[in-house]
């Protein structure tokens, strides 16, 4: 009896690819998606106010943003984050440790795009009532995401003009990307020292 290998290679090369990442684009990501521990960096500018005419109205000066946070999420819409930012050259808020009084809530579509509302709650270097809005990307099996601020809100500043001051006008215009991934741990090698 022959076997054709040349038939059963294809069909298995088609099933494992359904398993995939790769069919998870067609359709496949929700919620339930993003559960556990994500490593996100960021990087970006915050360049001004938004004013009531819906124009950027600019700081004297851009300020540089890098952030690293550790990202929790549930699997069913929420998550919890602790960062540690230094903005313009200095520790937000002068904090030089993480800050871990964050909330926030995240949807996932199923063709794997997304949002995150990350909202600072009191006790931390950044003052309740800053929110981060984000639209996200899932990419590499759930274990990626890419993201960039659309909305950032912060709760106080005046523009350089003087013409937008932060209360009532407190929407900022950021240029920041964010880029998170799946902290997975494989176990510890032991020395063969030993």
């Amino acid at each position: 009896m022959k076997i054709r290998h040349s038939s059963i290679v294809p069909a298995i090369a088609a099933a494992l690819f359904s398993l995939s990442g790769a069919a998870q684009a067609g359709g496949h990501c929700s919620n339930e998606t993003l559960r556990g521990s994500f490593g996100f960096i960021g990087h970006g500018q915050i360049l001004g106010l938004i004013g009531g005419d819906g124009k950027l109205h600019a700081f004297a000066a851009p300020s540089i943003l890098d952030d690293v946070a550790l990202v929790t999420f549930d699997g069913v819409g929420h998550f919890s984050r602790t960062d540690f930012g230094v903005i313009g050259g200095l520790p937000k808020g002068g904090q030089t440790t993480f800050n871990p009084s964050q909330m926030g809530a995240y949807t996932v579509n199923s063709d794997c795009t997304g949002t995150m509302k990350i909202i600072y709650t009191a006790g931390g270097a950044v003052p309740a009532g800053v929110e981060t809005d984000l639209n996200i990307v899932v990419a590499a099996d759930g274990t990626l995401i890419e993201s960039v601020v659309y909305r950032a809100v912060t709760v106080s500043g005046e523009s350089a003009d003087g013409k937008v001051v932060c209360p009532p006008n407190c929407e900022q215009g950021v240029q920041e990307s964010f880029e998170g991934k799946k902290v997975v741990v494989y176990g510890f090698r032991q020395s063969s020292d030993r």
